[in-house]
């Protein structure tokens, strides 16, 4: 197996070795003498810089995640509509899986129980992140962070099943479907809400309250303030 070019760094060699065998892995384990002969180091180095090879492939998928995710972002949405832009990111999350399945499957079928995966975290704290205007204008009928876990599990549960099926038979409207269930059951009216009339619902009102309660200064102490979300919380649960 010939090694990468010795011009680069040492870790940016370890993750672009790591990066081509998991490509080519097809799902078979890849050992830790493969990555060090493609990458040309010893194991001192790959250690120094990933602590592990488990390491070093969190970090691999971890990066072309987010490389993904900011390619396919450049195609733009409108910015004024966060219910399409968590669509468009569901989209973006299916097609990185199909795309890149060993890469997928490295994160999201390798599970260990009562041990979260790094890279998940990131992608529901991406998805956390997105789900804020639509809390804002009150177009949640859910807390975001309830809301991300939601989508991040049917998403990650749609592109596992789709991988498993043959190319020529997917069903991307599968996808469609249980994309547009989700998001009727996390966001009020989905794209049909009217951006300019406010929360469709007590419920919507107390998250999007409660969302600018943690964005913005507030001029209660800190046991009013515990005792009004206590109030938000109790009326976002009446959805």
């Amino acid at each position: 197996m010939p090694q990468l070019r010795s011009t680069s760094s040492a870790k940016d060699r370890l993750l672009l070795a790591g990066a081509h065998l998991l490509e080519e892995s097809s799902g078979d384990e890849i050992s830790t003498r493969a990555i060090l002969e493609l990458a040309g180091v010893q194991a001192p180095t790959l250690y120094h810089h990933f602590d592990s090879k488990q390491g070093l492939l969190d970090a691999v998928v971890s990066h072309g995640f987010r490389q993904f995710l900011k390619v396919r972002r450049s195609l733009g949405v409108p910015a004024d509509d966060p219910i399409a832009d968590i669509r468009e990111g569901w989209d973006r999350h299916v097609l990185f899986g199909l795309e890149h399945p060993n890469f997928y499957t490295h994160v999201y079928g390798n599970v260990q129980p009562g041990k979260p995966c790094g890279v998940i975290t990131e992608v529901e704290a991406m998805l956390l992140e997105a789900l804020q205007p639509a809390a804002r204008q009150g177009r949640l009928t859910v807390a975001p962070r309830i809301a991300a876990k939601e989508i991040l599990a049917a998403s990650s549960g749609v592109v596992l099943t789709l991988i498993q099926q043959p190319p020529d038979e997917r069903d991307l409207e599968l996808s469609h479907r249980v994309r547009e269930a989700i998001l009727d059951n996390v966001a009020a009216g989905s794209d049909s809400v009217d951006q300019d009339a406010g929360p469709a619902s007590p419920a919507a009102a107390a998250i999007a309250l409660s969302t600018l309660l943690d964005q913005s200064p507030s001029p209660l102490d800190e046991t009013e303030t515990a005792l009004l979300r206590r109030w938000l919380d109790k009326l976002a649960r009446q959805s």
